[in-house]
């Protein structure tokens, strides 16, 4: 029987490549998202009997408990769970409104902590499982007009370290991955100067790309990272060396 790996925020940018990514490495996946994209569409058609579709949005955080309770019997207990949906709204703390900061907080820090509690009992009964969390660099570095985004990342990564001392025993992995800029239609919108800028930055001279991301997910569902728990692995083009 496949392993299950849920993904969330997986229909398009980082959350598409990292649900392509586990059914290249022979998971059945189950792919949390608001809408379909054309292109999870696709993916979905390729390979109808290893993936699904399941519709949530986690501003709705009273609904979390439903929601993986309903996972859990649809589908069975979960390998894997990748907490890769956030919100990323932008702007300096000044003029930020409540509500913008309210959602942040709830989608970016709430939603995958109450997720996590719940898929993590199956996993505690099993006595195996992988979290992946996905963070940001701007957790350690800061970036002006993110400071709330950064807080909820970096909180995160907190959530992360202890997480991974509760469960540890149990054979449960906990972990960050950490991207920097990457190459997708968020950074798109950037000018071409400032793109340039990032890119000079890099040892690499490049951005990294969500498959680049992607791999370093696969690798922490995997076997092979069996003993590594608690860390962050910064995948960035080496932009933060």
């Amino acid at each position: 029987m496949k392993k299950i790996v849920v993904v969330t925020g997986a229909t398009r940018g980082l959350g598409l490549a990292i649900s392509r990514q586990c059914l290249t490495d022979g998971y059945k996946v189950v792919a949390v998202g608001r809408t379909i994209s054309d292109e999870f569409s696709g993916l979905m058609l390729s390979q109808p009997d290893n993936i699904v579709f399941e519709r949530f949005d986690f501003k709705n955080s009273d609904g979390i408990h439903e929601f993986a309770t309903s996972l859990i019997r649809a589908h069975g207990r979960p390998w894997g769970l990748v907490n890769n949906a956030a919100l990323g709204h932008d702007g300096v703390l000044a003029t930020l409104h409540e509500r913008d900061i309210a959602e942040l907080i709830a989608v970016n820090v709430q939603a995958p902590i109450l997720l996590t509690k719940y898929l993590l009992r199956p996993m505690l009964i099993n006595r195996c499982g992988r979290i992946v969390n996905i963070s940001s660099i701007i957790a350690s570095t800061g970036y002006n007009g993110l400071s709330v985004y950064g807080a909820t990342k970096a909180a995160l990564s907190g959530f992360t370290r202890s997480l991974a001392r509760e469960v540890g025993k149990a054979n449960i992995t906990v972990n960050i991955v950490a991207p920097g800029y990457m190459e997708t239609d968020m950074t798109s919108a950037l000018d071409g100067e400032k793109l340039q800028s990032i890119r000079r930055r890099s040892p690499l001279g490049r951005l990294s790309g969500v498959d680049d991301v992607a791999g370093a997910v696969s690798y922490l569902l995997s076997e092979k990272a069996a003993c590594i728990t608690g860390s962050t692995i910064t995948i960035d083009a080496g932009s933060t060396a």
